[in-house]
């Protein structure tokens, strides 16, 4: 056999300049308040820069090794068992990893649902996603929406006696966290006995959830869980025998082959899965959901107390009783663009970064996720209330 070549230790002298170069890396990032992809925790980062050429002494880095190797094979059990461990996964759902980003889901879903005896769907439309979902499956089926706050521009969660709900849909979809409106479901949605599937990118692994409500959750993971390159999902086997699934169904798509493969029918997104899986010890070791659940309460009060509590300066156009934990838009005296574009300006002054609102909605928005430390908010707060003081007529 051959032997990868032997790695010389660092010194103590290396080791020392080596903690030197990581706190300098550390005091020369920003606060990054992207929508994702987003600020990981700074441990996460470390340890995989630390890993990244010779993983573990075996010689190769992960984004060299082969997928089916001893090495990368364990990375991904480990992965599977850590999932299973914080999200409390039953033996009967599997843990899939996916390429396509959420994204893809949109259509996946109705491609592995739809080819069964019923082929409508009803979508919950809270906000741009979910919207998007609802559109992509009605190329496939009929998407029907049984609620809509596209009226309210997307600030308010329909209240459930104004669902309509049919009781011979294939399944009910929503969207727990809408990233660009900042509209967040604090329930599960009650759909009675038609499956229920949720995408879950932007407030996944921020709170705990109740799997068994589900028949599919899936998530982009570039939010709290990693870099960008996959998705995540959790799929309840009846799900995964392919029974449902359209015959214009790709291969690649269909979550039977997913499932039997393992997530590996062809090579995944390597280096990305590795990311998730530090992330996944990460948040075991600080004490799982409920730690994050903790810090995201914490981080989304400070930041709306600032802006509830600036006499309409600040403001969000969110409905109080859905706002969302992880993405907080705001606008400047009622939107006032030239104030906005100064405000954006003058924060990345402090090391205040990507704070611009989505595109298409304007004003401002500020992404707290996970890799958000409290201190980011902290200083987003001081910033927000000096500049109040300096630019209110």
């Amino acid at each position: 056999n051959i032997q990868p070549p032997a790695v010389r230790r660092p010194s103590s002298r290396g080791a020392s300049f080596l903690c030197v170069a990581l706190g300098k890396m550390a005091e020369g990032r920003v606060y990054n308040f992207s929508a994702g992809p987003s600020m990981m925790p700074l441990e996460v980062l470390e340890e995989m820069q630390r890993e990244f050429v010779n993983y573990k002494g075996c010689g190769m880095s992960i984004m060299e090794m082969s997928h089916r190797g001893k090495e990368f094979t364990q990375v991904a059990k480990e992965a599977d068992k850590n999932m299973r461990d914080i999200f409390d996964i039953p033996d009967n759902y599997k843990v899939l990893f996916l390429q396509g980003g959420a994204t893809l889901q949109f259509s996946t879903v109705p491609l592995n649902i739809l080819g069964g005896a019923k082929t409508k769907a009803d979508y919950l439309v809270t906000g741009q996603w979910s919207d998007k979902a609802q559109i992509e499956c009605g190329k496939y089926g009929t998407g029907q929406v049984a609620c809509s706050s596209k009226p309210t521009k997307f600030t308010t969660i329909p209240d459930k006696s104004d669902w309509k709900l049919d009781p011979e849909a294939a399944y009910v979809h929503y969207c727990m966290n809408e990233t660009v409106n900042g509209v967040e479901f604090n329930y599960t949605p009650d759909v009675g006995d038609v499956p229920l599937i949720a995408d879950m990118s932007s407030d996944f692994c921020s709170k705990p959830i109740d799997v068994r409500k589900h028949a599919y959750i899936y998530a982009g993971v570039q939010k709290n869980l990693g870099p960008s390159g996959l998705a995540v999902g959790i799929l309840r086997d009846d799900f995964a025998d392919g029974k449902r699934e359209m015959k214009i169904c790709p291969t690649y798509c269909s979550w039977k082959t997913t499932a039997d493969n393992d997530s590996m029918y062809n090579t995944p997104a390597c280096y990305t899965l590795y990311a998730v899986g530090e992330y996944l010890k990460h948040t075991k070791q600080k004490g799982g959901l409920p730690y994050w659940d903790e810090i995201s309460d914490k981080k989304s009060r400070m930041l709306y107390d600032t802006i509830d509590g600036s006499d309409g300066f600040y403001q969000c156009p969110v409905q109080k009783d859905c706002r969302s934990r992880m993405n907080v838009p705001f606008t400047i005296m009622g939107g006032n663009e030239a104030l906005e574009k100064k405000f954006l300006a003058d924060a990345t002054k402090v090391k205040l970064y990507t704070l611009a609102g989505h595109r298409s909605v304007g004003g401002c928005r500020a992404s707290l996720y996970n890799g958000m430390p409290v201190e980011g908010v902290e200083k987003l707060m001081d910033f927000m209330k000096s500049f109040m003081d300096e630019n209110r007529k």
